[in-house]
């Protein structure tokens, strides 16, 4: 499958730029291999769905090495980042820390990694929230963060199986579903977006069935 090209960067050598990014993401996480070993996992399945779906997969593998960037804050010094930049956080902030990682980094990587397009920022801000909108680019990041091979369990595997079978958009919308169904069945604190971005794409997935 063709891969979609975005204009507006230039890389000669994506080799070594994503090797550069690896040598940084290996001092980012030097304390937490465990989250560094999912963050190369998260890359290189990125990396294989953009090439299923028609994805840059250099932009893919790049978002995918830096979508925890930020993981690695305390959530009080989340918290202090995203007042500092202006982060939307929907609902409460303090019931939001989970999910800001995405976001702050997406304001402070451009910075390091200014030669890359603000499409693979908006992946990175993207992949823990979702959005009514999202982009190929912001769909294989947010579904490789769920299936790269250090995920177990039923879901991941029902997932992976679908990878090539389906549409990308019903794969994301099959994967945003399970992780809706999860937090709901576990009594934890539901993103007040959730239930819009799940009813945009059921909507539009059952529109396209006629």
């Amino acid at each position: 499958m063709a891969h979609d090209s975005e204009p507006g960067y230039r890389i000669e050598d994506k080799g070594a730029y994503l090797a550069r990014m690896r040598e940084m993401l290996d001092v980012r996480m030097a304390a937490d291999t465990h989250r560094r070993n999912h963050t190369l996992g998260v890359a290189r399945t990125a990396a294989r769905l953009a090439e299923v779906y028609g994805v840059d997969p250099f932009l893919a593998e790049a978002a995918g090495l830096v979508h925890d960037w930020d993981k690695v804050l305390e959530p009080s010094e989340l918290l202090a980042r995203a007042a500092q930049y202006g982060v939307r956080v929907a609902g409460s902030p303090a019931n939001a820390r989970a999910v800001l990682h995405g976001p702050v980094a997406a304001f402070e990587l451009p910075q390091l990694f200014g030669e890359l397009p603000d499409s693979v920022f908006q992946a990175v801000a993207r992949h823990t929230t979702a959005a009514p909108d999202m982009t190929d680019l912001d769909m294989v990041v947010f579904v490789a963060d769920a299936i790269e091979p250090m995920r177990r369990g039923d879901y991941a595997d029902a997932l992976r199986a679908e990878v090539g079978e389906v549409p990308l958009a019903r794969l994301f919308f099959d994967c945003f579903s399970q992780g809706l169904t999860y937090v709901i069945s576990t009594g934890r604190y539901l993103y007040p977006t959730a239930l819009d971005i799940y009813n945009t794409y059921a909507l539009a997935l059952n529109h396209e069935k006629g």
